[in-house]
């Protein structure tokens, strides 16, 4: 008889829990407050969703909201050209469906859906998710926004590995159309399914991938900049001729330097480190001496106005 109560409370459970995964992400949570989240938020907001916009610092959020109003009006200029009522309304009903918290506690109560974006550092990765993983209701599903971490390692703080995955945007978020969609041994079918859809319904390309390091494009991409960090530093070229190179010959938007430059040296220099320690012996991820100088020195590239080029703010 025991047996049988317990049988039948775990299957109206496990069907509670699939229902509210069919049911699709209506609410979504999104944890941190910078570019990267304020984006994501942005197009969570403007594609038709509840959204809150979580960081413990309230003078983050209100440049976040700024951040967000501005890209809004950039968007409806574009999207409404003709019609400037029409944009005004979009720019309305977006912001009507956005809020800020600086309480995650608060903001998770009843959200179907938590993406992390915060910055690149596993330990405080795993302490957010695990405070979550104990207010956050059973449905809800739970994704890093980690560009270069282990999404099991993350997910393996929490009691909801089945409900864990990866969704790596890229920025910035309202402009760039594709979104990695990783999953994780345990990430059930139906949790990757809704993190699938969701990407659709966010107007972005999905593209799968397992937890690999690195995933798709920073797997790639990452050694090519680092190479052309170390091209500068050996003194082969100069960072304007690296860059000139490479949009002239192989046709791509941004040159190597200018590139880094735009993600942050600070980035660029976090992720490399962690890939040569987990991969000592590979050449590809050895430290650059000078990435580590203009990063110590806080020449951290266009957000401070001074990286390997210098910009003005």
């Amino acid at each position: 008889m025991v047996f049988a109560t317990v049988l039948s409370f775990c299957c109206r459970r496990s069907l509670s829990f699939s229902s509210s995964l069919r049911s699709g992400v209506k609410h979504v949570t999104v944890i941190g407050g910078g570019l990267m989240g304020s984006g994501i938020a942005q197009v969570a907001a403007q594609t038709g969703h509840d959204v809150v916009l979580v960081d413990v610092n309230d003078g983050v959020l209100k440049k976040s909201e700024k951040i967000i109003q501005d890209s809004l009006m950039r968007v409806a200029r574009k999207k409404f050209a003709e019609n400037k009522k029409d944009g005004e309304n979009f720019i309305a009903e977006t912001l009507g469906r956005l809020k800020m918290e600086t309480k995650s506690n608060k903001a998770v109560a009843s959200t179907d859906l938590v993406i992390e974006a915060v910055v690149e550092n596993l330990e405080l990765k795993q302490k957010i998710f695990a405070e979550l993983d104990k207010v956050a209701p059973k449905h809800t599903v739970f994704v890093s926004n980690t560009s270069s971490l282990s999404i099991q390692e993350i997910a393996s703080v929490t009691s909801r590995m089945d409900r864990f995955g990866g969704l790596h945007f890229f920025n910035p978020v309202p402009v760039m159309k594709l979104l990695e969609v990783i999953r994780i041994p345990e990430t059930s079918h139906e949790t990757f399914a809704l993190l699938l859809k969701f990407g659709t319904e966010m107007g972005k390309t999905t593209v799968e991938s397992k937890d690999s390091m690195g995933f798709i494009v920073n797997r790639l991409l990452v050694p090519y900049v680092h190479e052309a960090i170390k091209l500068l530093e050996r003194g082969d070229a100069s960072a304007k001729d690296i860059d000139v190179a490479m949009k002239l010959g192989c046709g791509y938007p941004m040159g190597p330097i200018e590139l880094v430059d735009y993600t942050g040296l600070d980035t660029h220099k976090y992720i490399i480190d962690g890939w040569h320690k987990t991969y000592p012996e590979n050449p590809l991820y050895e430290p650059s001496p000078m990435l580590d100088k203009y990063v110590k020195e806080g020449k951290l590239g266009r957000k401070v106005g001074q990286g390997f080029f210098t910009y003005q703010k």
